[in-house]
C-alpha cells in the first residue's frame, strides 16, 4: 500500500507564515485603534492586502489537505475537511500525467490523475510524501493510461 499524505514540514512552514501574517494584521489594527500613527489609507490598504494574502494561503492549505492510498488495484482519496471519501478501481483511471518543470535548478514534479466520473487529483513531489511510490504504482498498474508529456 502506498500512502500519500501532505508533508508535515510544508504545513509547518505555511503555518508559521499564517501566524506571522495574523500577528501583523492584529498589530496594524491595534495601532489604528489606539495610536493612529499613520494615515487612514495606510491602515485600509495594509489590512486589506494582509487579509487577502492570509485568506489565499489558508484556502491553499485547506484545499491541498488530502490523503491518497494506492494499493489492491484501487486508489482511495480522503479529503477530511470536505468530508469526501471515495475509492476508485484502477480501471476507472482515464488518464494520468506527470509534468516536470525545472525552476531555479530544482525539479518540480506534479502528477495529475483523471477518473471516469470527471474527478481529478493532483499530487506534487514538494508537497506530498511517497510521490515516487505512487508513480511506480501507476506505471505498474495503469501503464496504458499514461499521457506522455514534453519536458518544460
Amino acid at each position: 500500500m502506498v500512502v500519500i499524505k501532505p508533508k508535515s514540514s510544508t504545513y509547518f512552514s505555511l503555518g508559521i507564515i499564517v501566524v506571522a501574517l495574523l500577528a501583523g494584521l492584529i498589530l496594524i489594527l491595534r495601532d489604528f485603534a489606539y495610536k493612529g500613527s499613520f494615515g487612514f489609507w495606510f491602515y485600509l490598504i495594509a489590512a486589506t492586502i494582509i487579509t487577502l494574502v492570509l485568506l489565499m494561503l489558508l484556502v491553499k492549505m485547506l484545499a491541498g489537505f488530502r490523503f491518497i492510498t494506492a494499493g489492491r488495484d484501487q486508489i482511495i482519496i480522503k479529503m477530511p475537511l470536505r468530508g469526501f471519501h471515495k475509492a476508485y478501481p484502477v480501471s476507472d483511471i482515464l488518464a494520468w500525467e506527470e509534468e516536470v518543470v525545472m525552476a531555479n535548478k530544482k525539479e518540480f514534479k506534479q502528477l495529475t490523475i483523471a477518473f471516469s466520473d470527471k474527478q481529478s487529483i493532483s499530487v506534487s513531489n514538494h508537497e506530498h510524501d511517497a510521490y515516487t511510490d505512487l508513480i511506480k504504482y501507476l506505471i505498474k498498474k495503469a501503464p496504458k493510461q499514461r499521457v506522455k508529456s514534453k519536458k518544460a
